[in-house]
């Protein structure tokens, strides 16, 4: 009877608030539960909403060892579709999030019980529900150690999580509620899923959907994830699963930095053209404050994306005065600013990797060259018939790699490898190339006639036979006067195709100290599959679409000067937020922190 109560609202017509997507937010427990208070229900929706509109919430049932008790659950349902939002479940399967994020252990009968219980329970009131970030397990018990025997703990975890996926919460939740949409949220750090048991392989296959978390937070922090990511891991998963990615998720970490770097995650979350986004949580919307010094960053008020000043500015909501004063008014103002452009943006494109799955290697080095103007597509495929296709260390993952690579040279495109793959398959890669990098290093900070750096770093030296291979950009201390110098870009021919060694720094965020030139000549050979490239400094990123448009984007704290360059014919861009008539050769100031869209 609760299914047919509850779900009743699912045949009524909610309006829509945005023109390209839907923003929605969620609900923890424990804040579920302080909600019996109907003072504080209505306290908390008067804050949120009256500086933010959302389309939909999602109202979680357990976490950390709570279960909201159906009563409670029922009237905060009934409340919230009353105001006109949608409503969906949330289920977060730890024990306890500050014991180090303990999960449940998949072991243990009792813990198998409980996980299908509380799956059971929340599709008796929904009909769709996110398991937030948790469905992994970090436990090593004696009950764990001996089921996992022989094998890997990877090989273990892999395996028992995508069989309690289907055994514990997807079949038991359609069961009870056959309508019910069981949706995986899988959280930003991708590329050690599989060591935890996330198996992006099997999983997507039987959940109904899936969502990604795009929190970057502060990138100098403990998961050293950089600004890129926000937009990245979500090209990641929609090609993992075309169609089932149902949205970004961002949260309030990093707003220490400024409440820029929120605003900066919210955006590059919609750019991905990605149908809807979670606000999490409800109560950071109504508690995080934004009126603090540090929240207005010393850049404001020269003609930023986010103008920080006029967000703050009382804003008439029917005949109510809003002064703004939570992270609420941050979300509203990026959205309806992105949501204003946003639909004449065609589908994402951007320069080919390949990321089998289970793969490591260079973890998240894609992110990072996305911050220097190399725009990432991300597959768990090696795609046929590209132009230009990327390969990091990830894709020592594939034993027939060899293969796909002469492939693609003899079909006349070109193959970029890192310095990780080309570690990790030299001997095989002989037959393309005879080329050796091994442990010995370089300091640098001279890249020749394509300027010099602000700080010395190093990288791996990269050997090669004289006149086999050639270096396009090259890098010493110094490269000029008479010192040696090493590769930095290198080319070889091989059939109809060229083989490329992109030389990765030691420090991946070292790729951000090469200079202007150095970094001006790799985008030009490694975006010959795009219809444009840029010029400029590093921490400066491109986003393509496939009709004529595309996105330029800022992530340094001061201005900078940026050249598109197109490799085909075009009489000249349009600035799709102001309408102006841009001529293709134009250097673009783009303030700090900011974007600029374009049709051309």
């Amino acid at each position: 009877m609760a299914v047919l109560l509850l779900s009743a609202g699912a045949v009524t017509a909610y309006a829509q608030k945005y023109e390209n997507f839907k923003v929605s937010s969620y609900i923890r427990a424990q804040d579920v539960l302080k909600m019996k208070d109907k003072a504080f229900l209505e306290q908390t929706w008067e804050t949120v909403s009256s500086q933010v509109d959302l389309d939909k919430m999602y109202i979680e049932t357990h976490r950390d060892s709570i279960v909201v008790d159906e009563k409670t659950l029922k009237e905060v349902i009934r409340f919230f579709k009353s105001k006109g939002l949608e409503v969906g479940g949330g289920i977060t399967y730890t024990i306890s999030e500050p014991n180090d994020f303990q999960t449940f252990s998949y072991a243990r009968q009792p813990d198998r019980e409980f996980v299908k219980y509380v799956a059971e329970y929340t599709a008796k009131f929904f009909d769709d529900f996110i398991l937030d970030d948790f469905f992994f397990i970090d436990v090593k018990n004696d009950d764990e150690i001996a089921a996992k025997g022989d094998r890997s703990w990877t090989e273990y975890r892999l395996e028992l999580m995508s069989k309690a996926g289907k055994e514990l919460v997807v079949d038991p939740a359609h069961k009870v509620n056959p309508k019910c949409k069981v949706i995986i949220k899988y959280p930003n750090w991708y590329d050690h899923f599989h060591g935890l048991g996330f198996n992006l392989d099997e999983e997507p296959k039987y959940f109904d959907g899936l969502w990604t978390g795009t929190e970057t937070r502060d990138p100098g922090g403990n998961q050293h994830l950089q600004n890129y990511l926000s937009y990245n891991v979500i090209r990641y998963f929609d090609n993992i699963a075309p169609g089932k990615n149902g949205g970004g998720w961002v949260d309030a970490g990093g707003i220490n930095m400024g409440v820029d770097r929120y605003a900066e995650q919210v955006h590059l979350t919609m750019l991905t053209k990605t149908p809807e986004i979670i606000l999490w949580n409800f109560m950071q919307l109504n508690n995080v404050a934004i009126n603090a010094e540090h929240h207005r960053k010393d850049w404001q008020g020269t003609g930023n994306s986010f103008d920080y000043d006029k967000m703050m500015q009382p804003k008439k909501k029917g005949k109510k005065t809003i002064v703004p004063s939570t992270l609420a008014s941050v979300s509203s103002y990026t959205l309806r600013q992105v949501d204003g452009f946003l639909g004449k943006l065609g589908n994402p494109v951007g320069i080919a990797s390949y990321k089998p799955y289970h793969s490591s290697g260079e973890d998240f080095l894609q992110n990072y060259l996305g911050m220097i103007g190399l725009p990432q597509d991300m597959h768990p495929e090696f795609l046929q018939d590209q132009k230009q296709i990327l390969l990091t260390q990830q894709a020592a993952k594939d034993p027939a790699i060899m293969d796909k690579i002469r492939t693609q040279l003899k079909n006349g495109g070109d193959v970029i490898v890192t310095t990780g793959l080309l570690k990790t398959i030299k001997d095989d890669l002989a037959d393309v190339c005879e080329l050796y990098c091994g442990d010995l290093k370089a300091i640098v900070d001279d890249f020749g006639r394509h300027g010099k750096s602000d700080r010395e770093f190093i990288i791996p030296q990269v050997k090669y036979f004289t006149n086999d291979a050639w270096e396009v950009v090259s890098a010493g201390r110094p490269l000029r006067g008479g010192v040696s110098g090493y590769p930095v870009l290198l080319r070889n021919s091989y059939s109809n195709g060229t083989l490329y060694v992109l030389t990765i720094p030691d420090d991946f965020g070292n790729l951000y100290d090469y200079p202007e030139g150095a970094l001006n000549v790799i985008r030009r050979f490694m975006s010959k599959g795009l219809d444009m490239y840029i010029e400029g400094p590093s921490k400066v990123a491109l986003f393509p679409y496939d009709n004529r448009t595309f996105v330029v984007e800022n992530f340094n704290d001061t201005p900078v000067s940026v050249k598109v360059r197109f490799n085909v014919e075009t009489s000249g861009m349009e600035n799709l937020e102001t309408g102006e008539k841009v001529p293709v050769e134009t250097v673009m100031e783009i303030p700090a922190h900011s974007y600029k869209a374009f049709r051309y």
